[in-house]
Order: structure tokens, then C-alpha cells, then sequence
């Protein structure tokens, strides 16, 4: 079995993201083109990222918004799905989310989507529409997490 890194994304990755934020098959971008510069702000400004790889290619993203609480993007490679890349992912963004001092974390899907499930089996509780019908999912800050300044992951 081929090793699988997971490490924090930077703007040499951006191609690379924009690549597997392409290739997905649900939650697909239709309303708007999400630019290299918004991708870049909030991996250097509003919070981090991280991406894995399969033999130095992209293959896996997360990106979450430590400004407002926000999972930004997490998406896999339609190529490279059930084999715990999303869970790997998830798990090191929230991690590190809950290490900004954050209580609640929330994120937007389409409904009826696997990515729903996901984030449902994953602890996320539905919270929720967003004007365009998306469903909103929140995520309580557990007794357990990480205090703020505690070691940051990823």
C-alpha cells in the first residue's frame, strides 16, 4: 500500500488544491470560480490548510477558517476517496480549529450528499439552511479539546 502524507498546505499548493476542488462530484462549484488569491488568504490569513499526498501528488484538502469557526473546504480526489483521507483531514483541522480558542465550528454542504454523512457520523449536528439551500452543520467545541495556546497540530 502506497504511504499517504499529510502536511500543511502552502501557496505552492494551490494548483494543486484548485486540481481535487475540480475533480469532485458533489459539492461541485456552480454558482461561482473560487480565485488562487481567495485560496492563498485563507491559508495565510484567515487560517490553514493542509493536503495529502500519494507519490508528491495532491491528492486530499482541508482548509478551515480560524477567524469564524469555519471548515472552509475539505474535499478529496474522486480517485483517491475511501481510503480515510477525509477522516485524517477532518480530524487535524478540527484540532487545530479548537486550539484558536474556538467554541463552535460550522460548515455548509448541499443536502442529501455524502459529505453530510460525513460530517453527521463525525459528531456535526444539522443547524439549519443557508439562503441558496445549503445545510448548515455545527460542531461544539468538546470538554476534551485543546485549549487556546495549547500545542497546535499539523
Amino acid at each position: 500500500m502506497t504511504q499517504a502524507r499529510l502536511r500543511q498546505a502552502g501557496r505552492d499548493d494551490i494548483a494543486a488544491i484548485q486540481r481535487v476542488r475540480h475533480s469532485v462530484r458533489e459539492n461541485r462549484l456552480t454558482s461561482r470560480t473560487i480565485s488562487d488569491a481567495e485560496v492563498q488568504r485563507y491559508l495565510e490569513l484567515l487560517g490553514r490548510g493542509w493536503v495529502i499526498e500519494v507519490r508528491d501528488e495532491v491528492v486530499a484538502f482541508a482548509i478551515g477558517d480560524a477567524t469564524i469557526g469555519n471548515i472552509w473546504a475539505l474535499f478529496v480526489d474522486p480517485r483517491f476517496e475511501r481510503r480515510g483521507y477525509g477522516h485524517r483531514l477532518h480530524d487535524t483541522m478540527v484540532a487545530w480549529l479548537w486550539t484558536q480558542g474556538l467554541q463552535r465550528l460550522w460548515l455548509s454542504t448541499e443536502p442529501g450528499t455524502r459529505a453530510a454523512g460525513f460530517y453527521r457520523a463525525a459528531g456535526w449536528r444539522e443547524a439549519g439552511a443557508t439562503p441558496h439551500g445549503e445545510r448548515v452543520f455545527v460542531l461544539d467545541r468538546p470538554a476534551h479539546a485543546t485549549p487556546a495556546g495549547g500545542t497546535q497540530v499539523g
